[in-house]
């Protein structure tokens, strides 16, 4: 019972950072995949639109506007069900609104519910024998997931990210929470695939699933450290949530103070307007504000 209310705390607040990142870097989709389905004019306002929502620094009015947004999408999908590029981008964004700006629980089910369905309608058009994965056993889906290729790699990090909001969104039921295994080896796939892939967000995941539970109950800090630092290396100091997961994390596991305030002081003194980064960055230093004012009481 420890076990699960540790789980379900350290993964709500660990894969909640990272659905705001994946939120921000898929929109840039819109400027090629969804431009073949779409007139010029058309593809021109949504690129335009899309660089409008990552360079934002008003997470309330992103709030406000970001349902037109999805039922656009959806729109786009109902005309072209089998478009993965559409599928597997709906499947990211509808994971990030929820997981960032949806409280009701239900409500919370039901758009996790969506976007792992599209998720898997998305892997299963790229590979036949990837349909209903979560109805395969383990070895059968790791045989499954160890055969994609370098091409599926957008559709497997979507469905890796969906999988994630489906979990946090079902935090409560353990046999949710078990899952976690499967994101592991979907982004272990990726980082085999394509270690740079929105420049290593694999690696963020990875490292958040190695620090949610401390040495005694089986994480794995070091390990996680590792990961956090190539996020860090890959990201290139443009987007600051990295470091924020890595002081939150890693940091305050190991009751690291100095690494905890030195990551969210760099957070807090960078600059957040960088393009495509904006809206992240902003809510990076929000919490890193929160964390550095919190620390005495933790450590």
């Amino acid at each position: 019972m420890i076990l699960h209310r540790m789980l379900n705390h350290n993964f709500k607040q660990s894969i909640s950072s990272v659905a705001v990142f994946v939120f921000c870097i898929t929109s840039l989709f819109f400027s090629s995949g969804c431009s073949v389905i779409m007139s010029s004019a058309t593809s021109d306002m949504m690129e335009h639109l899309s660089s409008t929502i990552l360079n934002n620094d008003d997470l309330t009015l992103v709030k406000t506007g970001a349902p037109a947004y999805l039922l656009m999408i959806d729109s786009l999908i109902s005309k072209d069900p089998e478009n993965d590029t559409l599928l597997s981008t709906a499947s990211m964004l509808y994971t990030a609104y929820a997981d960032l700006f949806v409280k009701d629980v239900d409500r919370s089910r039901k758009m996790a519910a969506k976007a792992l369905n599209y998720a898997n309608r998305a892997i299963c058009l790229e590979k036949n024998n990837a349909c209903m994965l979560k109805s395969k056993t383990f070895e059968e889906f790791e045989k499954i997931i160890s055969n994609m290729k370098k091409k599926h790699v957008p559709a497997l990090f979507a469905l890796g990210n969906a999988w994630a909001g489906w979990i946090m969104a079902n935090k409560n039921d353990f046999n949710a929470i078990a899952d976690m295994s499967h994101i592991e080896l979907i982004m272990q796939r990726v980082i085999e695939l394509d270690e740079t892939y929105r420049d290593g967000a694999a690696y963020l995941y990875l490292g958040t699933l190695a620090t949610l539970l401390p040495p005694a109950l089986g994480g794995k800090p070091e390990l996680g450290k590792q990961y956090f630092e190539k996020a860090v290396k890959l990201s290139r100091g443009k987007n600051l949530m990295v470091k924020v997961l890595y002081a939150k994390l890693y940091a305050k596991m190991i009751f690291d103070r100095k690494l905890h305030d030195q990551l969210l002081k760099d957070v807090i003194a960078a600059d957040p307007y960088v393009s495509g980064y904006t809206l992240i960055n902003i809510q990076a230093q929000i919490q890193a504000r929160e964390l550095i004012d919190g620390a005495d009481d933790y450590f």
